[in-house]
């Protein structure tokens, strides 16, 4: 299928931007869901990169996932003429901020686990130790017949 140049060049910049593409599975849509060009040529283009081995491929539900492997980042940023320091969205590593540094002890502040009702419970004088409540009614606890 030829595929005019400015489509081209709008599919690929928008999937070297964003690392993956989605596409719904639909030949007849006038167009794609985020870009301004014909579904079927969104699709017929991640094709011909999937044949390449530059996107992988998934499909479920009637929408085709397109993910860009690192050929393909190669690829796309020699069409594109893009330089080596810019990388898509999905090849960026996240940056989280440092944790607050926190000293472990026994000392005040310390995070101690929340203890539950029954080491509360153990500690009245009144309980006995083995102490097993019983049900009277239906479930569990009832009396058998």
């Amino acid at each position: 299928m030829i595929i005019s140049k400015p489509h081209r060049r709008i599919i690929y910049e928008s999937l070297f931007k964003e690392g993956v593409l989605v596409a719904k599975k639909d030949y007849n849509a006038p167009k794609h869901e985020e870009l301004d060009v014909p579904n079927l040529h969104v699709i017929k283009a991640m094709q011909s990169l999937t044949s390449r081995g530059l996107v992988k491929t998934q499909f479920s539900w009637q929408w085709y996932y397109y993910v860009l492997t690192p050929e393909g980042v190669d690829y796309l940023r020699e069409w594109l003429n893009l330089p080596t320091e810019i990388v898509p969205a999905t090849h960026k590593k996240a940056v989280r901020p440092p944790r607050p540094a926190t000293v472990r002890g026994s000392g005040e502040g310390a995070y101690r686990p929340p203890r539950g009702d029954r080491d509360d419970y153990r500690k009245k004088e009144d309980a006995p130790g083995e102490y097993r409540p019983r049900f009277a009614g239906v479930g569990r606890g009832a009396p058998r017949d």
